[in-house]
Formats: structure tokens, C-alpha cells, sequence
């Protein structure tokens, strides 16, 4: 299907094809009639990724501040690879979205749901298909059409910021910036009952803002809005003002603040300086408030993911129902929204929609992308490597190659972690890149490109039957991990996933049944986890250091965490599984890796909080050896945020955040310095591969790997 992607690196606008989602639990597959594109936001996306990187910095200086914090603690070259690989990406464009349903994730006998074939509104992206959580999707009325419905989502906006302006009939309202969320305030408002003075440069957006009712200032012409908007609230001042114009200039705020009379309202519906004067709001007790997108529920996973909605008694209006009145408006109506589309363009033909906005080369207001009738195949498999490049073989010879010389890998999970860090070390490994799947089909797709795979795809069942593929790679969040281990195991094929191994004590009985059974077979299928901190250059310098040794170890492990809030998914039990399963046995492998002996003990202290995520764990090794391991959420990202020390026969090494190893007491070694932080992950890769290739046991024993899930497990059990 196609679908459409910006490129942040270079500002280019992609036309992709990618494969068919899958509808996910709680959600609707979604075949798509018509979007909208959202000229404010989707330009300043394009202008962001044309702009040069001094641009880009001077965009976002927060995120320049936080470039310099990680130079500092992590050194220049991974800042700067870290840096790169977050623009070297492709987003999915759009929220404006009119479709009809395809398939249903909802339960069964859930009251609220839509059937098969309704036809919805939602802010589903540029895409001939898309899945969209149900409290996304409002059903659209028989009277209100398809190009209608487009503008339900930034109608949405609109509401929303009116409602916080908290209007009543009679009163008078400056609308500042009449582009498309302005010219639909402008609209509400007059619903509302009250009197609109629209404001903007542009003498045609003036003459649509008439057109719906207003009075208008049109700046182009010299006129003093301040005078206009004093005579339009009969030497008053206005009740209140919405912004919704974009700039870097503070002016807006500045005149709204002016045009007030006491005790008057102004809301942020677009974007703004907000240098902000004290006198402009102290004299007249004014209130100024930042409109939040649609309205309740944005941002919250919980409404937005995982379908909770907020009961109508005590939050009446959430995004889903101000999506809900801006469609009702518009049948009966009061929301005209025929004269703001100006331009039209299929699907096939979006860069030059993009173009249009880009080059700002003629005037628009609301662009509609058309979709075909004709109905998209269910492809959720794609070729994304050129056949002349495909190594064929029939599978008998796929299959002998494969456990001997060359593995042959299909990936799940296609997100961050896997492009900076897990995918350009597989490829480092010479294996055959086969298939990589990702939920929606976008990041796989670009990442299978990227790393010279075969197919990109959304179905991981095509990975479990593919009788090609030997090797799994499992990069999905924490909950799915314990399935898609034992699915691979019951197939044979070796797999690899990324910390933790499981979430729960009924998953690691499972998963223990199926290596205990796999084992039994005559191709052994390896299982690793990806502890990487044991295989980085410093750990293993250590470990040499330390072998001529035979006595017990202190070893001390210090983790500046860092807070991550409460809604994150890491800290849900269901999915994430916390801190302390999903981070904490990082830490208790790398103790273990130093010592000589297995756990026969251990003692977890925690502060009280919310999230449970600051503790020190003391372990006891039964070979003498002792670990402190010290995880806290509640420092400061300016400091480093890993040490290792090592206590050991007068002697002491002392390793700084993955850098820096020094030691004290080591005849022939004080320091090892990398200029690169090196935690493991590329060693840890080839290490996997190379006993996949050779037929050598896994590089971490499934007695180690059973051990720290079983602790930790214990151990967030007991918080």
C-alpha cells in the first residue's frame, strides 16, 4: 500500500510502498477514502527537515541542550551517531483521516464499537490503510460527506481551544491568524453566539472569515487592529482572544493582552513566542492558557492506547467527543467547511501537494488527498531488496548453509534500538538479511532497505514458518517477548531477544519447557538475551585483569537512571514490566559476569516512590564474592550514568561510564581510554552469530539467563 513519509534528514517528502498493517488489540484497520493535509503543522515539518543543522539547533534549543549534556557524559562520537540516527529516519505524515472500517481489534460484545464497514473519521495518517485506536474513530453522520468529515480532527482543535476560552452568547472574540484552524474557530464561535473579529495578512482568508460572519482586520492594509478591536467591543475590550497563527514573534500575546478588557481570556491554539510582559496581565488580572491539541485524552495512553475513557460526569468533553460535535455541526450545518478546500490531489501524486506547501507558490487552505475505490490487496509482505541481489537456493541448500556457514535472519521490531544499535551490527556479521517485520509496516520497510533485507513485512508469522530462516531476533516490547521465544524455540530456529528474557514467573516455567524440549531435538536451537555489558572492550579487559586472581570480588554498580514518569509503557506491569525486570538485570549480569560463583543471595532496599525504580541490591555470590548494585531514578543527566568499581586482593579497577577504565594496584595497567563509549552490543552480536555459524553453545549459558529473570522477577515481586 502506499503511504506517505518525511524524510527529517533532508526534508524530503516520500510516496512509499509499504505492507498492509495488522489491527491491533483495541483498535481498527481503516481503509482510506480521503485525508487532509495540515498546512500549519505538516509545513513546519517539511521546513524543519529542509533547514541545515545550525536551523535545526536554533528549532529546537532544548533538544541542543541536551545534545550538549550527552557530549559531556558520553563523548563526542556517539553524540553524534546518536544525533544522526535520530534524523536519518522517515516519519509517517497526516492526522486527518475519513475511511471505512475493515477489520475490528474490539471485543467482542463491547458496546461502543463500530462494525465492519462503517465509514469514520479519525487521525489516522497519509496511508490507504491505517490502524487507529477506537477513541480516535468517531462514526460520521450520512449527511456529512467525505471531503466534509476530513476536517474533523483539526475541527477538533479548534473546539478545543474554544471550550478553554469558555465562551457564552453575546460576547465578543478576536480570532488571531485565520488560517484553517483559525477560519474554523471563527466558525464555532459564531455557533457559539458570539460576536468574531477575525485578523490576518491575507486578504482572501479575510474575506472566507466574512463570508462565515465575522468582522475582519486585514493587516495588509495598514489598519491598527487595537483601534478596530476597542470600536468592534464598543470601547470594552474584547472578552477574550485565540490565537491561532504561527510565528516566533511574542506580538500576538502582546496585542491579545491589549485588546482584553479586565479579567479578559486569551488561549494559545497555534504556536508563538511567549515572552510574555507581567504589566500586560497583572493591570487587567488576565488569564492565558496553552490549548492542548484536540482536547482530554491526548498524549494519555491509557485513553489513547489502551481505550479507557474519562466518565462523561467528571470530563465531558475528551478528544473523541469534540471530534463527535465538530461532526455534528457539520450536519446540521453550522460548520461549513466547502469553501476552505482549494486544492485536490490523488494519492499517488502527494509530493506535489507538498511541493505546493513548501514552495508556497500559490494560495491554499485545505488540500484533500483522494484514495481509489479500488480495494488494497492485504500485502503484508514486500520486497525491498532488488532480486539481482537475492540469493536463491531451494530450501534443503538454504537450510544446510544456514546451520553451518551462512544464518540466515528474519527480525521483529523495527524501532529505535534496532536501527542505531542491533541492525548495523547484524549486518557487520555477513549473515543473510531475509525478513524484518514492524506493526505498521513504515519503519521495517525503511529499515529493511537500509540494512539489505529481503522483505519487510507485518505479519510475524511469515518469520515462525519461513523454513529459510534460522535465526530470530526479537526487539518488540518487554510483553511480547516470552511468545515470540517460545514460538521460535517450538520451530527450531535460534533466537536472540533483547532484555528482559520475560515479564512474569508463569512465562520463564514456559519458556524453560520449551528449551528443555527444543533441547531434544537434532538442530539445538541457541537462546541469548542481550546482556551486552558483559562483552564490552573494558568488561573484558577487566575480567582479564582479574583472572589470575583466585579470591572473592567487592564489586559496587552505580546507575544514574534518570526519571522516566509513571505513563511511560517500561514502567506498566503489563507491558513494560518496570525498572527493575526491564533495566535492573542489565546490572545483576555484568556482577555476574566479574565473579566465579552463582547467586545464593540477596538483599533489594528501595526508597518509596511511585515508580519503584530506586533501590541498591546487595548480592551474595557463593564463591566469597559480594555486589552492590545502586539503580536510581532520582539524579541529574549531567552526571555520567554508569560505574563500575572492583574491589579485589589490594587491587581496585575503577571503570567511568563505559570510557574510561582505570586501574589501582595492576602491575603494567592503569588506564584503558576509548574515545568511542562501547557497551558491548556489537561484540555481543558476533559472539551470538559466531556459535549460530559454528555450532558452539550460547555466549551467555541459559543456567545464567534462567538466574538473573528469576531474581529480578523475585525481586519487583516483592516491591
Amino acid at each position: 500500500m502506499k503511504q506517505i513519509l518525511q524524510d527529517l534528514k533532508h526534508g524530503n517528502t516520500l510516496v512509499e510502498e509499504v505492507p498492509v498493517p495488522q489491527v491491533k488489540q483495541g483498535c481498527y484497520l481503516i481503509r482510506t477514502r480521503r485525508t487532509l493535509i495540515s498546512p500549519g503543522t505538516e509545513r513546519m515539518l517539511l521546513e524543519f527537515g529542509k533547514a541545515g543543522w545550525i536551523d535545526k539547533a536554533r528549532q529546537q534549543p532544548d533538544k541542543v541542550k541536551q545534545v550538549i549534556e550527552k557530549i559531556k557524559t558520553d563523548g563526542l562520537l556517539p553524540t553524534i551517531d546518536a544525533v544522526r540516527a535520530k534524523l536519518d529516519q522517515a516519519i509517517p505524515l497526516g492526522y486527518c483521516n475519513v475511511g471505512t472500517i475493515v477489520e475490528s481489534g474490539i471485543k467482542t460484545g463491547v458496546s461502543d464499537s463500530f462494525p465492519t464497514g462503517t465509514r469514520v473519521a479519525s487521525n489516522g495518517h497519509h496511508a490507504e490503510v491505517v490502524v487507529v485506536p477506537k477513541n480516535l474513530c468517531v462514526k460520521i453522520p450520512d449527511n456529512v460527506s467525505d471531503d466534509e468529515a476530513c476536517f474533523t480532527v483539526v475541527g477538533a482543535i479548534a473546539m478545543q481551544g474554544v471550550r478553554l476560552a469558555d465562551p457564552s452568547i453575546g460576547e465578543c472574540f478576536v480570532v488571531t491568524g485565520l488560517g484553517l484552524v483559525g477560519l474554523l474557530t471563527v466558525q464555532i464561535l459564531i455557533a457559539n453566539g458570539c460576536r468574531v473579529l477575525g485578523i490576518d495578512y491575507d486578504s482572501d482568508k479575510c474575506a472566507l472569515a466574512r463570508r462565515f460572519g465575522a468582522q475582519t482586520v486585514d493587516l495588509s492594509k495598514g489598519i491598527d487592529p487595537l483601534a478596530v478591536a476597542m470600536s468592534f467591543s464598543r470601547g470594552d475590550g474584547v472578552d477574550g482572544v485565540l490565537i491561532t497563527a504561527a510565528t516566533r514573534s511574542s506580538e500576538p500575546v502582546h496585542q491579545a493582552a491589549v485588546m482584553c478588557r479586565k479579567r479578559g481570556r486569551i488561549v494559545l491554539v497555534g504556536v508563538t513566542g511567549l515572552n510574555l510582559r507581567r504589566d500586560d496581565f497583572f493591570k487587567k488580572e488576565l488569564t492565558f492558557q496553552v490549548s492542548c491539541s484536540y482536547g482530554p485524552g491526548r498524549y494519555d495512553p491509557f485513553y489513547e492506547e489502551k481505550g479507557n475513557d474519562y466518565p462523561i460526569a467528571y470530563v465531558r468533553w475528551t478528544e473523541n467527543r469534540n471530534m463527535q460535535a465538530v461532526l455534528d455541526l457539520m450536519a446540521s450545518g453550522k460548520i461549513d467547511v466547502a469553501p476552505l478546500i482549494t486544492h485536490r490531489f490523488p494519492i499517488e501524486k502527494a509530493t506535489e501537494a507538498y511541493s505546493l506547501i513548501s514552495d508556497n507558490r500559490e494560495p491554499y487552505i485545505g488540500i484533500l488527498l483522494e484514495y481509489t475505490d479500488d480495494p488494497v490487496k492485504d500485502i503484508r509482505i514486500r520486497d525491498v531488496k532488488s532480486k539481482e541481489n537475492t540469493i536463491l537456493l531451494n530450501d534443503n541448500e538454504m537450510r544446510r548453509v544456514s546451520s553451518i556457514a551462512t544464518p540466515t535472519i528474519g527480525v521483529i521490531g523495527a524501532g529505535d534500538f534496532a536501527a542505531k544499535i542491533l541492525l548495523p551490527a547484524l549486518k557487520q556479521t555477513g549473515c543473510r538479511m531475509k525478513t524484518i517485520v514492524s506493526s505498521t509496516g513504515v519503519s521495517s520497510t525503511l529499515l529493511g532497505k537500509k540494512f539489505g533485507f529481503e522483505k519487510s513485512s507485518t505479519d510475524t508469522d511469515e518469520l515462525f514458518t519461513d523454513s529459510i530462516i534460522d535465526t530470530i531476533f526479537v526487539t518488540t516490547r518487554h510483553d511480547t517477548h516470552a511468545r515470540f521465544i517460545i514460538r521460535a524455540l517450538n520451530a527450531g530456529k535460534n533466537v536472540f531477544t533483547e532484555k528482559p528474557l520475560c515479564l512474569t514467573e508463569e512465562e520463564l516455567i514456559a519458556i524453560k519447557k520449551a528449551y528443555i524440549e527444543a533441547q531434544g531435538c537434532n538442530h539445538r536451537p541457541l537462546l541469548m538475551v542481550g546482556f551486552n555489558r558483559r562483552f564490552a572492550p573494558h568488561v573484558e579487559k577487566m575480567r582479564q585483569l582479574l583472572a589470575p586472581i583466585d579470591l572473592p570480588r567487592a564489586i559496587i554498580i552505580t546507575v544514574n537512571g534518570g526519571n522516566i514518569p509513571p505513563h511511560h509503557w517500561i514502567q506498566d506491569p503489563a507491558v513494560g514490566g518496570g525498572r527493575i525486570i526491564g533495566e535492573l538485570c542489565h546490572f545483576v549480569d555484568l556482577a555476574k559476569s566479574l565473579t566465579r560463583g552463582r547467586i545464593c543471595g540477596y538483599k533489594a532496599v528501595r526508597m518509596p516512590s511511585v515508580t519503584n525504580d530506586t533501590l541498591s541490591l546487595s548480592l551474595e555470590f557463593d564463591d566469597g564474592s559480594i555486589a552492590t548494585i545502586h539503580y536510581f531514578a532520582n539524579g541529574n543527566k549531567a552526571y555520567p550514568k554508569e560505574r563500575m568499581e572492583v574491589f579485589c586482593a589490594g587491587k581496585i579497577l575503577c571503570l567511568d561510564n563505559f570510557r574510561k577504565l582505570r586501574g589501582y594496584g595492576f602491575a603494567g595497567f592503569k588506564k584503558m581510554f576509548l574515545f568511542r563509549q562501547d557497551k558491548g552490543h556489537r561484540e555481543e552480536v558476533k559472539c551470538f552469530i559466531e556459535a549460530v555459524r559454528n555450532g558452539k553453545p550460547s555466549p551467555i549459558s541459559f543456567q545464567d539467563i534462567v538466574e538473573t529473570t528469576k531474581l529480578t522477577l523475585e525481586i519487583a515481586a516483592d516491591s
